[in-house]
């Protein structure tokens, strides 16, 4: 039987706000079935744009500017760039798609969405809940300390291009044996403490920072896709801007060619190490934003035959081309930062060797340099030449200048950030207009990967919960209070060291449970070839049967391997962090105590346990419903599943019993759960006629 045409995603594109579709999918025929029931006052995107821009500004975030070019140099470069595609098309887009499909067809939050698979799952959409809260906690301690670089950008010469001076040519210790940039970000930015035990003295700057960055947050959410989405358009894009400005800048400075080199270069050898194939995964589950239920909450607006399948190609291709120029940006400017500091390391090593020369004539056939009257006209290939026949009898005093291993300091997170590039940009001709870019594009980076987090808290408790459905701006507002008063933690002496702790344990391991669960519950528990049907009537066309098996043993396989490879190394490598020393002025590995160690552990169980405690109260429920009145709620509940599956008008109301029962139903266009429930597509019945009659 032909299908009937697609509808074009221009079709609902236009949906003003307050409007929305009355059925989410038409009726075929007059044995037909209606599927859903949508809820008219029910937001919608104005348009197709907004809500693409929503999707790419929430997966694009800090980590495609700071995490992925490290992981990459760090893997094997252009090695781990083609692993990372892989990795990506046969997992993170499959994925991608079913979380955008059950929230588009559902048109419900997180918990809506994995209550109306299975009512045993809903637990799901609880931890999804969870771990938003607790990513929005330390990510917008992050978007605080942009908003604190930001302000203190607008300074000619920036406060970090030279080490404060206590008096007449006396500066302090530890500035200069560090660097001004390190100085400025762990003394005059955090106040660091040298451990994560010193806790309670708090930092009043960084306190009216996080104020500000929460007000940001709940002017944004406090109408909810409605305020959040105008937004979107320039938090979105105008981070792009600036990469092309960077990238643009960084490739005319001296230096930009070896960083890119040194990033992309190919290690293959790299293939056949078990922990790069795990941190590639990793950035890919976190890349997409899987398992926040933000990507559900998003998609849950659409307009009712959107081309999610494309949505989902089309915002995983963006993500990865940004991660890619990012890397560029990075890695451009971090070889000019680099080549500067090899060549410092050079002239100061040539002067040594003058001064050695001048003493014992000697060593001159040993220095091809020797009584030049300008160093920097040394090259640096030349005296690592050098160096690397005579280096090493010229005694500790003469140092090798590697160029790549500068690249490699501090290259991850907020080190790359607020430490190398910052360093990088203050020896740009006019270095503030350059810092005032970069944090500006950081920030936006932030708030919009922060808007889809907190939606993914908002929109699951709207849905799910009507007396908060009915007040979403006092939700809104107690939400954005409660973080603030919660992070309160991050402002600390220590707060640095909590949020390396939220953001490697509170998050990592409960967002892989989830995905394997909601994998798991799709695939297996409501069943692959329902769910593509049910994307079949959503889309007018069917995906192809690839996905199928994607989701049944690729992805599951992958993301439980990631699970079991992220438990493996809790346990058997105890955690620790990175402190800074103020004394040295270095940085020091030590290992978290007890009580950090308790903290974690109760992160993760909080943001773990709520699905296993709605699997065994789902059990105990219908335990107790087993014995007396048992089977009459069994009869009840399937002549509920049979009202809200009929379209058969009331001929007293004139009215179709779903849209009657519509309080009563879920509503999603998923066929509810049970093989006797199941009832085939309206092309599958009539096949089946046909065959009957012999047709």
């Amino acid at each position: 039987m032909e299908k009937p045409p697609l509808h074009s995603d221009e079709e609902g594109a236009g949906m003003m706000a307050g409007q929305s579709e009355a059925q989410l999918l038409d009726t075929v025929g007059g044995g037909g079935q209606g599927l859903m029931s949508v809820d008219p006052s029910r937001p919608a995107w104005d348009s197709k744009l907004q809500y693409v821009l929503a999707q790419v500004g929430f997966s694009v975030g800090l980590g495609n500017v700071w995490r992925f070019p490290y992981l990459c140099h760090q893997n094997g470069g252009g090695a781990f760039l083609l692993l990372y595609v892989l990795l990506l098309v046969v997992v993170g887009v499959p994925l991608f798609f079913l979380e955008l499909a059950a929230g588009q067809c559902i048109r419900q939050g997180s918990i809506g969405v994995w209550k109306h698979i299975s009512p045993k799952l809903v637990g799901i959409g609880y931890s999804s809940c969870v771990v938003c809260f607790f990513v929005a906690l330390y990510y917008n301690a992050i978007i605080a300390w942009s908003l604190f670089y930001l302000g203190n950008s607008f300074q000619y010469p920036l406060p970090w291009e030279q080490c404060p001076e206590l008096s007449m040519n006396r500066t302090v210790k530890e500035c200069t044996s560090s660097s001004p940039t390190s100085y400025f970000w762990f003394r005059k930015a955090l106040d660091i403490t040298d451990s994560i035990e010193e806790t309670g003295q708090f930092n009043p700057i960084m306190t009216g920072c996080l104020l500000a960055a929460w007000v940001i947050v709940c002017l944004a959410m406090i109408k909810g896709i409605k305020s959040s989405a105008r937004v979107m358009y320039f938090s979105s894009v105008f981070p792009y801007a600036v990469l092309l400005c960077f990238l643009t800048r960084g490739l005319l400075l001296d230096g930009a060619s070896e960083g890119i080199t040194i990033m992309f270069y190919p290690k293959l050898k790299s293939w056949g190490e078990v922990q790069v194939w795990r941190q590639a995964a990793t950035q890919v589950f976190f890349a997409l934003g899987l398992g926040f239920g933000s990507v559900i909450a998003y998609s849950s607006y659409n307009p009712p035959h959107n081309n999610c399948h494309r949505d989902a190609l089309m915002v995983s291709f963006i993500n990865f081309l940004t991660s890619v120029l990012a890397s560029l940006v990075v890695f451009a400017v971090l070889g000019f930062r680099a080549k500067s500091i090899a060549m410092d390391c050079v002239v100061r090593n040539v002067d040594l060797l003058n001064e050695m020369s001048a003493t014992v004539p000697s060593h001159h056939h040993w220095l091809p340099w020797f009584n030049m009257s300008d160093p920097r006209s040394v090259s640096l290939a030349d005296y690592r030449e050098w160096f690397s026949h005579y280096g090493s009898q010229m005694g500790g005093n003469i140092t090798d200048c590697n160029l790549e291993e500068e690249m490699s300091k501090g290259v991850e997170g907020t080190g790359l950030a607020f430490i190398a590039f910052t360093e990088a940009m203050a020896l740009f001709p006019a270095s503030p207009f350059w810092s005032v870019l970069f944090f500006l594009m950081l920030l936006n980076l932030g708030l919009s990967t922060m808007f889809g987090t907190m939606q993914g808290i908002l929109t699951p408790l709207m849905d799910s919960f009507k007396l908060l459905g009915r007040h979403k701006t006092l939700l809104t507002v107690f939400s954005c209070g409660l973080g603030f008063l919660i992070g309160l933690l991050f402002t600390q002496r220590c707060g640095n060291y909590f949020v390396a702790m939220f953001d490697d344990y509170s998050a990592t391991l409960p967002l892989i449970i989830v995905v394997v669960f909601e994998t798991l519950s799709v695939s297996w528990v409501y069943g692959a070839d329902r769910f593509l049907d049910d994307i079949e009537v959503m889309l007018q066309w069917r995906p192809p049967v690839l996905y199928k098996y994607l989701w049944q043993y690729v992805c599951l396989l992958t993301m439980t391997g990631l699970l079991g490879a992220s438990i493996l190394q809790i346990f058997f490598k105890r955690p620790t962090y990175t402190a800074w020393n103020h004394s040295t002025a270095e940085e020091m590995v030590l290992e978290y105590p007890g009580w950090a160690l308790a903290v974690m552990t109760m992160l993760i169980l909080l943001a773990s346990l709520p699905i296993p405690v709605s699997y065994i109260h789902s059990l105990l429920k219908t335990w107790l419903s087993s014995g007396g009145g048992g089977e009459h709620e069994r009869e009840v509940e399937r002549e509920r599943y049979a009202k809200c599956n009929s379209t058969e008008p009331d001929p007293a109301q004139g009215l179709t019993r779903l849209e009657e029962d519509d309080d009563r139903c879920p509503g999603a266009s998923f066929l509810p759960m049970g093989i006797d429930h199941y009832r085939l597509l309206p092309q599958q019945e009539e096949a089946e006629d046909e065959e009957d009659t012999g047709v």
